[in-house]
């Protein structure tokens, strides 16, 4: 599991993908539930 691995973060950066371990705008789940405890 290095730099050729589609699934892993090192992969995605090397081939300059984005997915489930590589999202583009950070860890979302955080700034959900920040956001939900504003809004409550």
């Amino acid at each position: 599991m290095g730099r050729g691995d589609k699934k892993t973060k090192k992969g995605k950066i090397w081939r300059g993908s984005y997915g489930k371990s590589r999202p583009k705008k950070g860890n979302q789940t955080v700034n959900q539930k920040q956001a939900e405890k504003k809004n409550a």
